[in-house]
Parts: C-alpha cells; sequence; structure tokens
C-alpha cells in the first residue's frame, strides 16, 4: 500500500508539474492602448509595455498585446470577455476588476517654466488666480478645483482649443498629454496641471526647463467634499482570477526595485504608500 500511495503521489506531482509548465508557456495576453502614451502604443514604447514585459519574464510566459482603441469599453470587451489577461494600470481597488496590491502612487502636478520662478504651491496660490492660460484635462480633478477657485468659466475656450482628438462614433474625446505640456514650454500657459505619470515623459523632454509641483492631497470642492490628488496603481485581472492575482502580487513584491527603477527613469513622481493603501479610483 505504501508503495502504491508512493507512485500516486509521484504521478499526482508529475501531472501538476506537468499542468504548470503548460500553463507557463501560455502566452500572457496583456489588455493595452493601442496609442496612448506614454502608457503604451503598438510599438511598445510606453512605460506600461515595459512593466509588461518584466511581469511575462518573469512568470516566463510571452507577452502578447491585445490593443484597444476607447478607454470607455476595453475592460467590457476585452478583460471580462477573456481576450486578454490583465490591465497593468488600474486605480487600486477599481471595483469592476480584481486588483493587486499598489505598485506605486503618484498624484497631479502643477507644471510651470522654471525661468518664470512661480510661487505656485497649492490651489490657494495667487498665481493660478492671475494665469491667463491654465492647461488641464477636463472630467480630471483639475477641472473640480478650477470650477471651486472660479477660473473653470473664463478658461472654457481655452480648453476646448486643447482637444486632441475626437472619435467619429460617439464623440469620444481625448487631449494629448504631450500637447499640454508643450503649451507651457512654448509660453502659451502659465501653467499645466496634469496627473504625473501621464506627463513625466514629456517634462524629461522639453527643451525649455520645467518645474513640477506635486499637488498636496488635501483639497476641497466649494462644498467641502474632499478631491482626491494622489492615488495609487495596480495591476487588474478578470474577477474569478485569483491565481493569476496572486502571481502578480509575488512579482510586485519580487521585482518592485525593477519596477521602481523603470518608474524613476520614466520621471515619474512617486510617493509613499499610505497604510492601507487608499482604493480611491482616479479620474481621467
Amino acid at each position: 500500500m505504501r508503495f502504491k500511495a508512493t507512485i500516486l503521489t509521484a504521478l499526482s506531482l508529475a501531472m501538476g508539474l506537468a499542468v504548470s509548465g503548460a500553463y507557463a508557456q501560455e502566452p500572457l495576453k496583456v489588455c493595452a492602448a493601442e496609442d496612448e502614451m506614454p502608457y503604451s502604443n503598438k510599438k511598445g514604447e510606453g512605460f506600461e509595455n515595459k512593466l509588461a514585459q518584466l511581469v511575462g519574464e518573469e512568470l516566463g510566459r510571452k507577452v502578447e498585446y491585445v490593443t484597444w482603441t476607447d478607454p470607455r469599453f476595453y475592460l467590457r470587451d476585452y478583460l471580462d470577455k477573456g481576450l486578454c489577461d490583465v490591465s497593468i494600470g488600474m486605480d487600486t481597488g477599481d471595483t469592476r476588476v480584481l486588483t493587486t496590491r499598489p505598485y506605486y502612487r503618484s498624484g497631479y502636478v502643477f507644471i510651470t517654466r522654471q525661468n518664470d520662478n512661480l510661487d505656485l504651491q497649492n490651489w490657494d496660490s495667487e498665481v493660478l488666480r492671475k494665469a491667463e492660460r491654465i492647461a488641464y484635462v477636463p472630467g480630471s480633478p483639475a477641472e473640480v478645483m478650477m470650477r471651486a477657485i472660479g477660473r473653470y468659466n473664463d478658461m472654457f475656450n481655452y480648453e476646448q482649443e486643447l482637444v486632441g482628438y475626437k472619435s467619429r462614433r460617439n464623440q469620444y474625446v481625448k487631449y494629448d498629454n504631450a500637447k499640454l505640456v508643450s503649451e507651457v514650454a512654448a509660453g502659451r500657459a502659465e501653467v499645466a496641471v496634469l496627473w504625473g505619470p501621464a506627463s513625466a515623459r514629456y517634462v524629461k523632454e522639453s527643451a525649455a526647463p520645467l518645474k513640477v509641483t506635486v499637488i498636496p492631497d488635501n483639497n476641497a470642492r466649494a462644498d467641502g467634499e474632499k478631491v482626491g490628488f494622489h492615488y495609487s496603481t495596480s495591476m487588474g485581472v478578470r474577477k474569478g482570477d485569483e491565481a493569476l492575482l496572486a502571481q502578480l502580487n509575488q512579482v510586485i513584491e519580487k521585482r518592485q526595485q525593477d519596477i521602481r527603477q523603470i518608474l524613476e527613469a520614466e520621471g515619474i513622481p512617486l510617493l509613499p504608500e499610505p497604510e492601507p493603501a487608499l482604493a480611491m479610483k482616479k479620474q481621467d
């Protein structure tokens, strides 16, 4: 009986290893934007492309990108339907998916020209009340605060000029982060208010030296309700895929230094993770 049990145990172990090996050979299908820089594009030039390659390397799985063009529907049309396995950049705690532990935290920033020497620390700064042009993305926390300080209406026409793309279907509007940074670099705007990770690459590439100031996370609307400006980012998998979620958490823990190097090379302002991690959703 002991001999038979030993044989069965060995067979079970062998079968388990075979299944594990087969799974490792399957490609890791990553949901990625076709053209949403600096996150990702078809050429693999985004920082999330680099993070995806790191994950695939650690899991021993070849990365295959399943690209999307409209951010509003890719979870429903791709991830939920099993066409892809993981989204590299998700807000921690996004209820539409299962999210990993955060792998970085960042914030929205003020971008100005270094030579202007503007005293701009927060939304109470006099600079924001006197600036002729402030570039920002509608629908973001920046818009909420522009309303709170009474600058939304007089910036409306300028904000419309910044639209970089409008789809023929459903009127999806897109703002180009590089364009908004260039508005400040070229002197067409005094200030830009952008999500740090979305703007860092273009700040680094700017011929005109730019200054980045992380906006404090203590802002409130006119009615006193808090407006978040710091957020944590995780990787997301579809609900029910706890196995892949656990693997991704192991990768994040094991390769945290390598992940940080990629983010620092991008120039992303990194903030300490609060305890416990905030599960707030960032508005884009």
